[in-house]
């Protein structure tokens, strides 16, 4: 784990899902502070009461407004930007405000960072952010750039930003896993837009494991990818219905306006630069210059892979492995009782 002792650790967005496990984790840590930064009052007071620690402290602010971001950010070391606008239907019915919290965001908190000489920034993106076709995927795939454009003018010596790109967390907030759940208890239909789509399957604390291996392993501009398992929705409807014993039917609702079949985590023109290391894949950061020349003179002699990196093509879990995995979250251990 990336060396935490006496270092202040700012978490944007750090009232959502990924910040509460991330503190689960490094709790015990010999950190200085851990600074939560967010908007919503009643979730940082529900979170200071629930943890009722003097070394995490609170900063109401928003990622869109630089003055609050600047406050929060001096003295910090490393800095976690989780702070997001996440659900694919309001981004698409609002994508100015997934503008301006994605990128514009984004763009303060990295820049923040580096005015403060903070050591490293870990931004966290998604899937979606390639071969977007969603304004929040859009908006993503723009953060990833905005932080590899700052890295530009940046040694090894200074801040060092790079991006995570993941899949699915299961049971984070809004998923659909949770969903899912409820419709079973409350013996409803479960609603699946398209049975045969695929997606990621990544465990929340897999999530953090790839946010700490990044800060420890990155260079400038990377983008680091966790290898994840798939599934189908139908499949995992199926799972979650053996481990309820529930009969409750499942119902096709068509897929969602801004929705793929599948998802892809690296294209092929990225997995060509990366470094396979394991469980993860280290993306370098594309580095050519405002040359444009280049462009048209210089091609790339490696031999092209065969494909993107998808939850078509990842290892293909069956109804059983899922229902291994479900069984593994707490979430779902603590509704099976």
């Amino acid at each position: 784990m990336t060396n935490l002792k006496n270092k202040t650790i700012l978490i944007t967005g750090g009232t959502g899902s990924f910040g509460h496990e991330l503190l689960k984790t490094i709790i015990d840590k010999d950190f200085k502070e851990v600074r939560i930064f967010s908007r919503d009052e009643l979730k940082q007071e529900l979170m200071r009461i629930r943890l009722n620690n003097p070394r995490i402290k609170f900063y109401i602010g928003d990622v869109r407004d630089r003055d609050s971001v600047d406050q929060a950010m001096n003295g910090v070391d490393l800095v976690f930007h989780a702070a997001a606008l996440k659900q694919v239907p309001s981004c698409e019915f609002f994508p100015m405000q997934a503008v301006m919290t994605n990128i514009l965001g984004s763009s303060n908190v990295v820049e923040s960072a580096i005015r403060h000489k903070a050591e490293s920034v870990v931004c966290l993106g998604t899937d979606k952010a390639v071969y977007p076709i969603n304004a929040m995927g859009m908006t993503k795939a723009l953060m990833e750039k905005v932080s590899q454009a700052a890295c530009r003018g940046l040694t090894e010596k200074d801040t060092r930003i790079c991006c995570v790109r993941y899949g699915n967390v299961m049971c984070s907030r809004g998923s659909v896993i949770p969903l899912f759940i409820r419709q079973i208890k409350e013996k409803k239909p479960i609603t699946v837009t398209d049975a045969g789509m695929t997606r990621f399957l990544l465990p929340l604390n897999e999530a953090i494991k790839l946010v700490l291996f990044a800060f420890s392993n990155a260079r400038q501009g990377n983008i680091f990818i966790k290898k994840s398992p798939a599934c189908t929705v139908g499949d995992l409807a199926a799972a979650l219905k053996e481990l309820f014993n529930s009969d409750v039917p499942v119902k096709s609702i068509g897929i969602r306006h801004g929705e793929k079949i599948y998802e892809t985590l690296a294209t092929i023109e990225e997995l060509r630069r990366a470094d396979d290391m394991g469980d993860y894949f280290r993306v370098a950061m594309d580095d050519r210059d405002l040359n444009y020349n280049k462009y048209f003179t210089e091609g790339d002699k490696k031999e092209a892979l065969l494909s993107d990196y998808t939850s078509h093509n990842t290892r293909r879990l069956n109804v059983k492995e899922v229902k291994e995995l479900l069984r593994k979250l707490p979430e779902v251990a603590a509704e099976l009782g």
